[in-house]
């Protein structure tokens, strides 16, 4: 017997890829559980099944920069409670960080997608379900958006939360109106703008020599660092809370679209985010 569950919950993270840098990614998770039928005539009940998927997914995966650990990207300095590592790209960039064990999520892989990251987790939850749950089948899929989207990473020290590590992001959509009207030339702009991009607090800038960018910041979890190629950032004058960006973008367009009324409707991955307006006269 199968029991499933769709969109089961979503997880914002980051990753790091040897091409596309450090990718701010925003996942939907599907479940299946096979097994036998209970004495309630279940495979598994499904209060159980999401409160434990859930938690596990929000706790390992949900605002943590997944590292594939099996890499040979990755030179790794690990300790019982701090992480400290290097990723080497492409075309001879480098990025670095570190911080709390906690932000971060080591992965038994070669690189991080869907698939690896789904085979990891599974190998994770093992024993977390019922002897009546045989197998577990876990997946991953992406919100359709057929309009503009980025992918951004960014750290929120002020954040009670998990947002405070500093390198965690979102897959999200943008849409920006002028004088009501949807603009898809902007939003393009920005979703091009905003690829695979890191959104730096300028506060947090400790050091811009040559061509790299570092950053570094002491939360409430700990003490956190990223260096960073200077082409693969933005830097703002602000915090990178959704609110923050969307007052940013709707000011900067506001600069160039004189005497049109602004909208920005920026998204924070899936179903969230913030409204900001500009005018400029």
């Amino acid at each position: 017997m199968h029991l499933f569950v769709d969109n089961l919950t979503n997880v914002d993270f980051s990753y790091l890829d040897h091409r596309r840098g450090l990718v701010g990614e925003t996942w939907l998770a599907n479940a299946v559980l096979d097994g036998a039928l209970d004495e309630q005539g279940m495979v598994c009940d499904f209060g159980i099944v999401k409160k434990t998927l859930r938690h596990w997914l929000d706790d390992q995966l949900d605002h943590r920069l997944l590292v594939p650990s099996r890499s040979p990207h990755l030179q790794l300095a690990q300790s019982e409670d701090a992480i400290e590592l290097r990723w080497q790209l492409d075309n001879g960039g480098q990025i670095q960080v570190s911080g709390p064990a906690q932000a971060f999520a080591l992965v038994e892989a070669e690189s991080i997608d869907m698939d690896s990251v789904a085979r990891w987790s599974v190998q994770q939850l093992a024993s977390a379900f019922p002897t009546s749950v045989e197998r577990l089948q876990l997946s991953f899929d992406c919100e359709e958006i057929a309009d503009a989207f980025y992918h951004y990473s960014h750290g929120l020290k002020k954040h009670d939360g998990n947002c405070q590590r500093i390198a965690h992001g979102h897959r999200s959509r943008i849409q920006i109106f002028l004088d009501g009207e949807r603009s898809s030339r902007w939003e393009e702009q920005w979703a091009r703008r905003w690829r695979d991009i890191y959104l730096g607090t300028r506060e947090d800038l400790t050091a811009a020599a040559g061509a790299d960018l570092a950053f570094a910041y002491r939360a409430q979890q700990g003490q956190f660092t990223l260096s960073i190629p200077a082409d693969r950032c933005e830097l703002v004058d602000c915090d990178t809370t959704v609110e923050q960006l969307a007052q940013y973008i709707a000011d900067q367009i506001a600069a160039v679209e004189s005497h049109r009324k602004v909208c920005v409707r920026a998204y924070e991955g899936i179903g969230k985010g913030a409204i900001a307006y500009a005018r400029h006269t």
